[in-house]
């Protein structure tokens, strides 16, 4: 960029507003070089653009099309999968109904403050992770790009996911369904049934079987399982095409994405209802176990659950929202998507008992049926006395209620005899204590659920297309917080990043459609997200609060929102909240050094599942999981810390100027981290657009520049700073 050596310096006093005109006037109209490089100033008072060094022409940064879409985007990130078969899981393992208030109150105390303060950095500084926390401090600018790392190991293994599902939703259009019976195999003398699906049952043969054809352990490859390769291939081709035009297509999607999962479990919930048994499986939910609610382990479990329902430090969140107006009332949108979230765990946790209350009473069914044929010849052969069985009961149509009465009198007759008997008590509460989450939830007890279901060919194709709905929400946030920061900083074409993305995220992720891909999938869930993730968004909240300035920061947002948030959030931020997530990681890693590190292995002999101990190279690649999530955060501090990198273009900190320059004096930010300008000199920085003005603001400010009409200026140079340091980076 040419320099004129002829600027008039001139001290300003505070508050000087001065116009592009004025300050275009101050130039020495002898040099033809610098007439030519102008100053491209927005003038445009409804859109905020972007604009790229180097180009002549205005690069507009999208925007959501409306409210609802923008408020459709950001529930479609966060419910996911895990309202389907963790919030349930989970419910029901730590008290039942009790669960509920625990998880509550932790979503008012950990969720919505930290969900509040990612909607509100993205709408402010109006770029992805990496520029924001570049902004709020460029020594912690790693946060961005640990974020970025996170989501590219989610979304590999989370698209596995939605492959599996497409895979159940093509094979659902069958009647029967492809797992409703066992399959026969075939000799030369006689025909049976698979002894592997005999010993388990027909959704748990498929599944582990003709679905994963799944290896009996991580170390044993098996090669690639073609049908599940197809199908990430289609998943990652759907992704793809749904984000190549970033908001401008995913957006549009988000309508049906979004919607169309509410639409599924409302109508799976009233069908549910109608079955028999649907309500003592509802009982058995919210049957409070108030002894239960008092473990802290049920405390811990709540506030993880509350911390990756809302997607807290995957970056799509700030992604999101940096495409909106910066007068959004964000606030408003975190309680309303962090209540939809709630309200939509509790609806998916109602659908999901009835169904398996509807199941347990099939099951409880056969149960008595088959134990009153095993009485009944017991009764035949003499080995029980006929007198002591009741003359109503009969035993070709025998109630629940009866054969509990039949069982008990036998038990305390043959005190001592009936362990050899072999009876089973057939209580539909011990059906229902089985409890399942995650994959075994949805691919097992669900799918054998359905089975029941008349027409179960329709409820099959509308569960799995309901999962693949829920899974595409999240995925599109997922890859919103990889390709948003990386087109923001690199101003990369957007189309072809995602492509290069996509293409290489489904090269990885073959590992996980190998036969012994399921593991694998297993070790990311445990080792690539939960610390790394905890870690991240400490570090934002440390950020926000205690480097940028807790006070700076909730006079950003009176001015953003133009209203002054409520004083509770000022106290989450500043006490309450570090030392809520503080304690979660240290009982998250005494948990997990409590734990041993391993996974289940699906044993094709005894059809059952055994816990395996992870080899010593599976350890490794747990290890570097961990640590190449959270690498970036101390790499970028010390880099910036010891100027290491000396990049006289510009930096990761910076927006961005065209040819051009606003000022010639030195600017010192010595002390200031928090500012977004931190370069060498003005000629070398990058810039935000301005609107009609260009402002200077009195030195010391506690708060960004604002103009008059309302617009924010990011990073504005302040008149009488002398000196200007090295670029950290």
């Amino acid at each position: 960029m040419p320099k004129n050596s002829k600027v008039v310096k001139r001290e300003l006093d505070d508050e000087v507003i001065e116009s592009v005109k004025d300050l275009l006037s101050n130039e020495d109209s002898a040099e033809d070089a610098f007439k030519k490089s102008e100053l491209i100033v927005d003038v445009q008072e409804e859109k905020d653009t972007d604009v790229e060094e180097g180009s002549e022409v205005e690069d507009e940064r999208p925007a959501w099309n409306n409210k609802l879409q923008y408020i459709l985007a950001q529930v479609g990130f966060s419910v996911g999968l895990g309202n389907v078969w963790r919030f349930p899981y989970l419910c029901q393992k730590n008290g039942g109904g009790a669960y509920l208030l625990p998880y509550f109150i932790l979503l008012m105390v950990i969720g919505i403050p930290l969900f509040f303060l990612e909607l509100s950095v993205g709408q402010r500084i109006r770029r992805g992770s990496i520029g924001v926390w570049n902004y709020i401090s460029p020594k912690l600018g790693g946060i961005g790009f640990a974020s970025c790392v996170v989501c590219f190991f989610v979304a590999l293994y989370y698209n596995v996911i939605i492959g599996w599902s497409l895979f159940y939703f093509s094979q659902s259009f069958q009647q029967p369904l492809p797992w409703d019976q066992c399959p026969l195999v075939k000799n030369a003398s006689h025909t049976f049934v698979e002894p592997e699906c005999e010993k388990s049952s027909a959704t748990t043969y498929y599944w582990y079987r003709e679905a994963l054809n799944i290896s009996s352990s991580m170390s044993e490859s098996g090669g690639l399982n073609w049908k599940m390769t197809i199908c990430l291939l289609a998943a990652w081709v759907i992704v793809c095409l749904a984000m190549i035009k970033g908001i401008q297509s995913s957006g549009k999607i988000m309508y049906f994405s979004s919607l169309f999962p509410y639409v599924v479990l409302i109508c799976f919930l009233i069908r549910a209802l109608l079955l028999n048994g649907s309500i003592d499986g509802i009982r058995h939910m919210f049957t409070p176990k108030l002894e239960i609610m008092l473990e802290p382990k049920v405390w811990r479990e709540a506030a993880t659950q509350v911390f990756f329902a809302l997607g807290l430090g995957f970056g799509g969140v700030i992604a999101f929202s940096s495409y909106n107006k910066r007068d959004n009332n964000c606030h408003f949108d975190a309680v309303l998507v962090s209540f939809i979230n709630f309200f939509t765990s509790v609806l998916a946790t109602l659908v999901v008992f009835a169904v398996l209350g509807f199941k347990a009473n099939v099951i409880n069914e056969k149960c008595i049926a088959q134990n009153s044929e095993v009485i009944m010849k017991f009764l035949k052969m003499g080995n029980i006395s006929q007198d002591i069985i009741p003359h109503h009961i009969n035993f070709s149509a025998v109630t629940a209620e009866d054969y509990h009465l039949v069982y008990d009198i036998i038990q305390k007759v043959k005190e001592e005899e009936f362990p050899a008997l072999h009876l089973n008590s057939c209580h539909i509460e011990d059906e229902l204590n089985k409890a399942v989450q995650g994959t075994g939830l949805a691919f097992i007890a669900f799918t054998e659920a359905m089975t029941h279901f008349p027409a179960s060919p329709f409820w099959s194709v509308m569960f799995f297309l309901m999962l693949v709905n829920l899974g595409l929400g999240s995925m599109f946030g997922t890859i919103e917080g990889i390709i948003t920061p990386v087109v923001d900083t690199f101003k990369v074409r957007k189309e072809i990043l995602t492509v290069i993305c996509c293409l290489l995220a489904f090269c990885i992720g073959l590992i996980f459609v190998q036969r012994s891909g399921n593991y694998f999938i297993t070790m990311f869930d445990d080792y690539s997200a939960t610390l790394p993730l905890l870690i991240v968004v400490i570090l934002e909240n440390i950020a926000v609060s205690f480097i940028y300035g807790i006070d700076k920061f909730m006079e950003d947002l009176k001015d953003m929102l133009g209203f002054a948030p409520k004083r509770y959030y000022y106290y989450m931020w500043k006490y309450l909240s570090p030392l809520m997530l503080l304690s979660l990681l240290i009982a998250s890693i005494v948990n997990m050094g409590l734990s041993p590190p391993g996974y289940n292995a699906w044993i094709e002999d005894k059809a059952s599942e055994e816990f395996l101990s992870y080899p010593l190279w599976g350890m490794v690649v747990c290890i570097l999981l961990m640590v190449l999530a959270i690498l970036p955060v101390p790499v970028v501090f010390i880099i910036r810390r010891c100027n290491l990198i000396d990049d006289s273009s510009g930096n990761l900190a910076s927006v961005t100027y065209k040819r051009g320059r606003v000022l010639t004096e030195p600017v010192n930010l010595e002390g200031d981290d928090a500012s977004l300008i931190h370069g060498k000199i003005s000629s070398e920085m990058s810039s935000p657009n301005f609107g009609k003005n260009i402002y200077r603001k009195q030195s010391g400010s506690p708060t960004l520049d604002t103009a008059p009409n309302g617009r924010y200026g990011i990073g504005y140079l302040m008149a009488d700073m002398p000196d200007m340091p090295e670029s950290d980076l």
